[in-house]
């Protein structure tokens, strides 16, 4: 089993340039944001001091991963979106091999630079070879596809060239048909002697955002029922991206709704398609002005098959250990780009 890093999506995905009104039902309020989190008031001390603190996000599945961060910078909110504008943060994933977003009606070559290379012919081959199982997140068609290419004779340069026509023409599908029909028009991975679900796992991330919902209500119905129309002064981005996972690449796609103003932002993203190693990923991460800094919150629920099944307490435990140290780690490089002093990271009572 392999847990790690990889199995947590981008800070990019958690943080991006506040730009929007923000639609809320009523102003949030830090203090209250922070009971809702679950933050303990005994912690609020530590966060103020300039602590990381974590809190528990509530695991749906034996297959789910889950966990928040939070501090407190004392940063003024606006001076935090013009550093995330800049494109700071990015610089913090180097496990990305390419990104770029997709435009609002995507072809084969919105996804031209994202392929297997030359030296990851061996990957090419594996996937053109690909059967149901935990090897490839595909569905029962694209497994189909695949068998019915019969690449047998094929040279090198062939093989590399059709498995990447094949792999981006994947990609637009699932693309489309979750613009089209949202979390229904996701299909499932074909297993073994099984499927995994990942529009399920992420129907159900949804429904459970609780803390940030009471703010957003019809952001979460949004959210939930995709692609109904988004609220006012909200936006969204479709983004893919090319990840090195378990030291395999790895295409994914993500949709991010953001929604800001000067009194707080926040963004919400799911992976929708992930090529390997995990089914899905939901975050929700945002800034609230308090007193003369800003909270920042991140968490991350994960749908992975790898922790489920025998020792899942003990698999999840570690899981979510490893988790939070990357998390972590994202928060306190933010912290130090913005030149503060390092950030401690408060024991859990």
């Amino acid at each position: 089993m392999l847990l790690n890093k990889y199995l947590l999506p981008p800070i990019l995905l958690a943080c991006m340039a506040f730009s929007q009104p923000l639609l809320a039902q009523e102003a949030p309020k830090p203090e209250q944001a922070l009971q809702n989190f679950g933050i303990s008031e005994a912690m609020i001390p530590r966060l103020e001091q300039g602590d990381i603190v974590s809190y528990d996000v509530g695991e749906t599945s034996q297959k789910e991963l889950a966990i928040g961060v939070a501090m407190i910078i004392p940063v003024a909110l606006p001076q935090i979106v013009d550093y995330i504008k800049r494109g700071n943060l990015s610089s913090t994933e180097g496990d990305i091999i390419s990104t770029g977003l997709l435009p609002a009606h995507a072809d084969a070559n919105s996804f031209k630079k994202l392929g297997f290379s030359e030296k990851q012919l061996a990957e090419a081959k594996a996937f053109l070879n690909a059967e149901p199982g935990s090897e490839f997140n595909l569905s029962k068609a694209e497994f189909e596809t695949l068998k019915s290419l019969n690449m047998d004779d094929a040279d090198n340069k062939t093989l590399l060239k059709t498995a990447n026509q094949t792999y981006r023409a994947f990609l637009l599908r699932r693309l489309q048909t979750y613009q089209k029909n949202g979390l229904s028009g996701i299909p499932t991975y074909s297993r073994d002697d099984n499927e995994a679900d990942p529009a399920a796992e992420l129907r159900t991330d949804a429904v459970n955002s609780k803390a940030w919902a009471a703010y957003f209500p019809e952001l979460q119905q949004t959210w939930l029922n995709y692609p109904a129309p988004l609220p006012a002064n909200t936006s969204e981005q479709f983004v893919w991206l090319n990840r090195t996972v378990e030291d395999r690449p790895t295409a994914i796609l993500s949709h991010r709704i953001i929604a800001t103003s000067p009194a707080g932002g926040l963004i919400v993203s799911r992976q929708f398609y992930v090529g390997h190693s995990y089914n899905s990923s939901h975050v929700v991460a945002g800034g609230l002005p308090y007193k003369a800094g800003t909270l920042v919150f991140y968490s991350t629920r994960t749908s992975t098959d790898q922790v489920a099944g025998i020792g899942s307490s003990l698999k999840h435990s570690i899981g979510r250990e490893q988790m939070k140290k990357e998390m972590i780690k994202r928060l306190q490089r933010l912290n130090k780009d913005l030149k503060r002093k390092p950030a401690e990271v408060a024991e859990e009572n």
